[in-house]
């Protein structure tokens, strides 16, 4: 009964997908719905940026594990993100009606710079899109009792999501996370409930988590400990700025205003809801501690999916499947969208100057289908966790996308040569510390990378200029071209 109720959702989420798919009649439509969102539909975009699977399985698993101190890069680094990049799109980017962030780096540079921070976020998404295939395979496996295998599972859940995305793009992507937010609330609230039954009220379990120290917030160590710990709480927190899924669903809004209270809202909903899985993991550890508490330290990701499946009622595993895949599909949809969008605006076209609109969105949809492929095979080949893929995900941006995204906007004095010197020094200096030094580097190689990054604009720019393209502009530049809408 399980299966064919999850089946029934698939398909209903298919329908509306395809219903959406139908309004689609340009590259504006498809990459950032048309500008026409509303601010329920934006604060329900934004808030499903993040609510995949690693908000349900590997917060939740993290969190059981290492308590709060664990979870500082999701959800403090990833909701302070969302804010942040509300505050600075909606001010700084909206107003130039682009479709993509890589559009900026060539109108505030050049085009190299474009070419390389393009390539840099569409990497970055490898490990966050195979984040939530991996859940999907991880679903199917589990409700199915082991019928189908977790990579069989992976390949149809990639499967489901690619339909609708391809044809409805940001359109389907929105009216689908706005319906799949009031489910996944509904549903996990509904979960809570219940669980807390179980353990005698929330009380209980707050408590008996505070008494294990899983409610430590600060760091117990010396001064490297500490940079540790606020190196990943700013991976998150900067590093997800410069990406192309948090910029579409925040400049869907259908005006600046909107953009902005919709990126609030939809953070905070995401910072106070994400600690409701990590309450029903948690409280699976109370109500059978020796047999969750195996669990939790063979594979942490199944305690919240197995309580679910072993202790409840039929009811409340359809509530949190629907629930789950609601989640994770709305999640998957806009980050599988995003760096396929950014390859051909920013990459693609530039080696195809007179495709009409329309061929430009069929190549948009054939940068889709290409992209699906390679998540897919990384998702059945890597042996990390949801948590750790997702967690790993943005140093790359945060290295070398970063920086030149921030001073383009608001150092005036900012070059093309500061720029790529930003882009190379950050991203070599991470990758060598990484790769040659590892986890024994005192300092986060991600964070050495930013520094690094900081310091070579800064020089680059002031230094006599030896590379073409832009030159200096005032933040009149910025102004001067919002009135210029971006035409294919």
């Amino acid at each position: 009964m399980l299966v064919w109720f999850v089946v029934a959702y698939l398909i209903v989420s298919i329908a509306i997908g395809l219903v959406a798919a139908t309004r689609v009649h340009n590259t504006k439509d498809y990459a950032v719905a048309g500008r026409h969102l509303p601010l329920p539909v934006v604060t329900a975009t934004v808030f499903a940026t993040w609510f995949g699977a690693e908000a349900v399985f590997g917060v939740s698993a993290t969190f059981v594990q290492e308590g709060v101190n664990g979870v500082v890069a999701d959800p403090f680094g990833s909701s302070m993100c969302l804010v942040l990049a509300g505050f600075f799109f909606a001010t700084q980017l909206y107003k130039l009606n682009i479709i993509t962030l890589g559009d900026f780096y060539r109108m505030r540079y050049n085009r190299t710079v474009e070419v390389l921070t393009t390539i840099a976020i569409v990497i970055s998404y490898m490990g966050w899109v195979a984040a939530q295939i991996k859940a999907l395979g991880l679903i199917v496996n589990m409700i199915t009792q082991g019928a189908v295998s977790e990579q069989a599972g992976m390949v149809l859940g990639m499967a489901i999501v690619l339909t609708y995305t391809t044809l409805g793009g940001m359109l389907a992507v929105a009216v689908l996370d706005f319906v799949q937010m009031i489910v996944v609330i509904g549903g996990l609230l509904f979960i809570g409930y219940t669980v807390s039954t179980m353990t005698g009220g929330v009380t209980p379990v707050i408590a008996h988590a505070h008494a294990a120290g899983k409610l430590d917030f600060w760091p117990k160590g010396d001064a490297w400990v500490w940079i540790t710990f606020i190196g990943t709480w700013m991976t998150m927190m900067l590093g997800s700025i410069p990406q192309q899924d948090v910029f579409q669903r925040i400049t869907s809004a259908k005006s600046a205003k909107i953009a902005l209270w919709g990126s609030i809202l939809g953070a905070s909903i995401y910072f106070l809801f994400t600690f409701v899985p990590m309450f029903i993991a948690y409280a699976a550890t109370i109500i059978d501690p020796a047999y969750f508490g195996k669990m939790v330290v063979e594979d942490s990701q199944r305690v919240l999916p197995s309580l679910v499946l072993e202790r409840m009622p039929l009811f409340a595993q359809i509530i949190f499947f629907g629930a789950v895949l609601s989640a994770i599909m709305s999640c998957s949809s806009a980050t599988l969208l995003a760096p396929s969008v950014t390859f051909a605006e920013n990459i693609v076209k530039g080696y195809m100057p007179n495709l009409s609109d329309k061929g430009f969105l069929r190549v948009m949809r054939i940068c889709l289908l290409g992209f699906a492929g390679m998540v897919l095979i990384y998702a059945l080949n890597s042996e990390r966790s949801i948590f750790g893929m997702v967690e790993s995900a943005y140093k790359i941006t945060l290295a070398g996308a970063f920086v030149p995204l921030v001073f383009g906007a608001f150092w005036r004095r900012s070059t093309s040569q500061g720029a790529l010197a930003a882009i190379i020094g950050g991203i070599t200096t991470w990758a060598l510390i990484e790769i040659l030094v590892g986890d024994a580097s005192l300092v986060p190689p991600q964070m050495i990378g930013l520094g690094v990054s900081i310091l070579a604009l800064i020089i680059g720019s002031l230094l006599p200029q030896k590379i073409g393209g832009s030159p200096t502009k005032p933040h009149g530049y910025l102004h001067e071209h919002a009135a210029r809408p971006h035409q294919h």
